[in-house]
């Protein structure tokens, strides 16, 4: 099976890695390809800016994009016009591909005011990050209904992990806060997502359209900040008012990711940063 990872960053070259160790052939897209370690066949392609050109027929797809910035416009060109140029490219091959996988965010679900959510929770997005990303994903199924192919959807919770250590760095130069409110987080390991990402275009039964991507612990952002700093042997951060907005308060179920069989090497934050924290890992260019 050849795989095209469509944006080949840090989660795109640690999934097409697995996917090359599986034996798999492997290329990856990005504006310098020279840093894609042996095992990606790298191009070059600014994906936001033109249809890139690929070398052959694919059959699986992985489009794993980043705005270059936090702005409407940044988001847009990245995961609307991006996704767009990808399908284009592979539409251009005479056979369709057999799966694309996205990958999204929980940041196109609502603040839930701390309730659970899933799959079919309905989609309210109130930032416009989380409005484009659904907007790429409707994007997406409109072009699987018209060609054909099998349209996978992965939203990702915040992904941590070597090399993605901002709450480590927080509590380490103390200016961590702990809510002053309960704010519930959504993480998952880059590993494990990476490792989801070859699950789902690999597995034998037909994915569903659908899948959140979060470990078992959606954990309060306090209880995971005191944890960090009794792992660091530093003293527990402030209680204060925080500025961050984010995506507010909710709890993301992973049920549908673990009923086909996929299973985590660090299923809770604790297991994730400790390893962190031991050197365990390494961070791709």
């Amino acid at each position: 099976m050849t795989v095209l990872i469509a944006g080949c960053g840090d989660l795109g070259t640690e999934a097409g890695l697995r996917f090359a160790a599986a034996g798999h052939d492997v290329i990856g897209l990005r504006r310098s390809p020279g840093k894609l370690p042996a095992g990606i066949l790298g191009i070059a392609a600014d994906l936001s800016k033109g249809v890139p050109e690929l070398p052959g027929a694919v059959d699986t797809v992985v489009v794993s994009l980043a705005a270059d910035a936090s702005t409407e416009e940044a988001y847009r060109a990245a995961y609307v016009d991006g996704l767009q140029n990808v399908l284009d490219a592979v539409a251009r091959q005479d056979n369709r591909p057999r799966r694309i996988i996205f990958v999204s965010s929980t940041a196109v679900y609502a603040d839930a005011g701390g309730a659970v959510v899933n799959e079919s929770t309905p989609t309210e997005p109130t930032r416009f990050s989380g409005k484009i990303l659904l907007e790429a994903e409707d994007l997406l199924f409109a072009r699987a209904r018209e060609a054909g192919f099998t349209a996978v959807t992965l939203r990702l919770g915040g992904i941590y992990g070597p090399g993605r250590t901002r709450l480590i760095d927080q509590v380490r130069s103390g200016k961590a806060v702990i809510p002053d409110q309960p704010k519930h987080t959504n993480r998952i390991h880059r590993d494990d997502a990476a490792a989801a990402i070859v699950h789902l275009a690999t597995m034998a039964q037909d994915p569903e359209p659908v899948y959140v991507g979060v470990d078992d612990e959606s954990a309060e952002l306090g209880d995971v900040l005191r944890f960090l700093a009794g792992e660091l042997r530093l003293p527990e951060p402030q209680v204060g008012r925080t500025s961050d907005g984010g995506a507010g308060d909710k709890r993301c179920s992973n049920r549908r990711l673990r009923s086909t069989g996929f299973t985590f090497t660090y299923p809770s934050y604790k297991e994730g940063y400790r390893a962190i924290l031991a050197g365990v890992g390494a961070r791709h260019p």
